[in-house]
């Protein structure tokens, strides 16, 4: 059941995060977004590799900076440090940039599950980290039980919030190949973790009104992208279609 719009939580969140997902904007591309959403925006991704190929990076960030915006490079960035055993490389990285919060994952390449943990703990004394758990290429799905497994690790190394991989396009991790949600797989992991520890990505408007109607306005969710910023606040709300019904029976 849908929480009532007026249970929103509001800026600064433990829940109900909205992460968005900067694919390359340009910096007066970044101003307009946080000229009518800004409240709506709680984190920032920078999609996978792209911080190392954007044209005057730092200016942008400095805009998200002065919203007091959380920005992080993709994971994928550091999994291309990671395979070059090259740690120390991404740390000049994120100093240079100034980058305080990172993401681990490991849905491209694969590691040892424990030495991801060790680089959650190393990296979580200098930065924030959150950390992302279920692979883009979903033809060889994880079991439920090891989600679960490595949510709790990664929680008790360090990890701020367990991001549950969708990919950009929605067909990977919690989502088949053809973008059908793993729904089964959600209600066995919010049903060992709190779903306060969890942010699910969740590109798609179907995806969007899925989350928010199981589980409330105060669903964190990733990989929104910037046009979609605003929809996803009326989702949660109750002010678009998908939600009305359910927000109106909350308060019933």
């Amino acid at each position: 059941m849908a929480h009532a719009a007026e249970l929103r939580t509001a800026k600064p969140r433990k829940t109900g995060l909205t992460m968005m997902l900067d694919k390359g904007l340009a910096r007066r591309a970044v101003e307009d977004v946080l000229e009518v959403a800004s409240d709506h925006i709680d984190v920032v991704k920078l999609g996978w590799g792209t911080a190392l190929v954007t044209g005057h990076l730092e200016s942008k960030l400095s805009v998200y900076r002065n919203a007091g915006m959380a920005v992080y490079f993709g994971g994928t960035l550091l999994e291309y440090f990671l395979i070059r055993k090259d740690l120390d490389g991404y740390r000049k990285l994120m100093d240079r940039y100034k980058i305080e919060m990172v993401e681990v994952s490991d849905g491209t390449i694969t590691i040892p599950h424990a030495e991801k943990i060790d680089c959650i703990q190393r990296l979580g004394q200098e930065f924030r980290v959150v950390s992302e758990v279920g692979r883009k290429d979903e033809y060889e799905p994880v079991p439920p039980y090891r989600w679960i497994q490595m949510i709790r690790a990664e929680r008790a190394a360090g990890s701020e919030y367990v991001i549950t991989e969708a990919r950009e396009s929605g067909s990977g991790g919690v989502c088949r190949p053809s973008g059908e949600l793993r729904k089964g797989l959600i209600d066995e992991i919010v049903h060992a973790v709190d779903i306060s520890e969890l942010m699910f990505e969740a590109p798609t408007a179907s995806l969007q009104s899925w989350f928010i109607n199981r589980f409330g306005s105060n669903v964190s969710l990733g990989n929104i992208q910037p046009a979609d910023v605003l929809s996803v606040e009326t989702l949660r709300r109750g002010l678009r279609g998908d939600t009305l019904l359910a927000f109106l029976e909350a308060k019933s």
